[in-house]
């Protein structure tokens, strides 16, 4: 069993290279809410990792997705999680590698909401590359930003729940997640279809189409942030969803992406309010 203080601090440094976005947010929490959100992006990152991955095949990313799902229904079982990947271990991340060691880094208390939204997304994600993220429909798109954003949503809805005694909409959670997804993929679009031939944008919509999903979303996301209490996990949700605001307006006026200068203008303006 690794010393939970190194453990601590290894996790914080890991959170701190995957993702500057969320990992200053995550600071703003307190105590036993902070370790769980900290350990879920984690968790949630490593199979994210799996999924993106430029060099697995669809297929193995099945199997692994699959395989990992299912560990993470029951105690999680380190030794065959480790032997799953070790095909595979000189090619993924080290926030892939070391699931078991973000689930030992999670709250006891909290560890079962995590386990459980991260083991359905995984199968999500699975179900998707088996699908090679084939986007038809309306509905094929809000099932995919289901899994891979919206069940981050109501799984941050549980920790609040648990940690803060706040109580949230499901919906409205499942559209903060889309929302901040849906911004993602129309900033990547070019990119996802030029390096992986991946396109997410349902058949027949247009640019403008996926402009309206978004704010569609993150309408409900402001919704959402209504029945938010305290002031920790009100930062924490108010800067992620800031950033997405200013992401969509910049790339309405013509731009790919906010500036250096705006996100930290944007990060100031959030912890003053």
């Amino acid at each position: 069993m690794k010393d939970q203080k190194k453990l601590y601090k290894e996790a914080m440094q890991v959170l701190k290279e995957t993702s500057r976005t969320f990992y200053i947010p995550i600071t703003f929490l307190k105590n036993d809410l902070k370790l769980s959100v900290a350990a879920a992006y984690l968790a949630m990152r490593a199979i994210d990792e799996i999924e993106d991955h430029e060099e697995l095949s669809n297929d193995v990313k099945y199997d692994l997705l699959n395989a990992t799902s299912e560990l993470l229904k029951d105690t999680f079982n380190a030794e065959a999680y480790e032997a799953l990947l070790a095909p595979y271990a000189d090619q993924l991340p080290e926030v892939a590698l070391r699931l078991a060691d973000w689930l030992t880094f999670c709250p006891e208390g909290s560890r079962k909401i995590v386990q459980s939204s991260t083991s359905e997304m995984a199968y999500g994600m699975g179900k998707w590359a088996k699908a090679n993220w084939q986007v038809h429909t309306r509905e094929d798109l809000d099932d995919y930003t289901y899994y891979v954003a919206g069940l981050v949503g109501t799984m941050l809805s549980e920790l609040w729940a648990w940690g803060a005694d706040i109580q949230t909409d499901r919906d409205l959670a499942i559209g903060y997640g889309r929302g901040l997804q849906a911004v993602n993929i129309l900033r990547n679009q070019h990119e996802d279809m030029d390096e992986r031939g991946v396109s997410f944008v349902p058949d027949g919509w247009t640019r403008e189409d996926l402009f309206a999903y978004a704010e569609e979303n993150l309408a409900k996301a402001d919704l959402y942030m209504k029945d938010i209490n305290k002031r920790t996990v009100l930062l924490f949700c108010r800067l992620p969803l800031a950033l997405a605001h200013k992401t969509l307006k910049a790339m309405q006026d013509g731009r790919e992406k906010m500036s250096r200068a705006e996100v930290e203008q944007t990060v100031e303006e959030v912890q003053a309010d």
